[in-house]
């Protein structure tokens, strides 16, 4: 008995029946990987000696090697699908950007809580790469400096003299 090609060995743990994505851009079905998933939740395949994603596995028997800087993205947003129309080779940013995760929902908002634009002229980049409102920061330190101020320029009360004075003796 002849050993199955990996082809073969990997078309048996698809199954080509899988729901509808959601997202417009991914045409047909989900093929939703049957085999084993590592920690994460993509599926994992034995081949030549070592273990690959299924996905990639996937994208490059239908699309050729993955370009170099690139990974593939998964557009139906399921990890455990391989569909080849639903994998695309993109940055690490694009792939990020496309997700619902946290870094995802800050970088699509387009302005501060106070509703200034996180324009090039209104954004203040902090160390850490997070944006803050150029405006807000301007009207905060404005607000701290007014403060300060109004504490050194604070009205003094009068000391009340403790004795009797002549004017009350007379």
């Amino acid at each position: 008995m002849e050993r199955p090609t990996p082809a073969a060995r990997f078309a048996d743990k698809v199954n080509t029946a899988g729901p509808w994505s959601l997202r417009r851009d991914c045409p047909g079905p989900c093929h939703l990987w049957d085999g084993s998933q590592n920690e994460k939740g993509y599926g994992t395949f034995w081949v030549d000696g070592r273990t690959v994603k299924a996905h990639r596995y996937a994208y490059q028997q239908a699309k050729g090697p993955i370009p170099a800087r690139l990974e593939v993205d998964h557009r139906c947003r399921r990890r455990e699908c391989v569909a080849p129309g639903h994998l695309e080779a993109v940055t690490h940013r694009t792939n990020i950007l496309r997700s619902t995760n946290h870094v995802a929902a800050r970088a699509a908002v387009t302005h501060c809580p106070a509703s200034h634009a996180y324009d090039e002229a209104n954004t203040i980049r902090a160390k850490n790469g997070t944006r803050k409102c150029r405006a807000c920061k301007n009207a905060s330190a404005r607000a701290a400096r007014r403060r300060a101020r109004e504490d050194r320029l604070a009205v003094v009360e009068p000391i009340r003299p403790t004795a009797p004075t002549l004017e009350r003796a007379a």
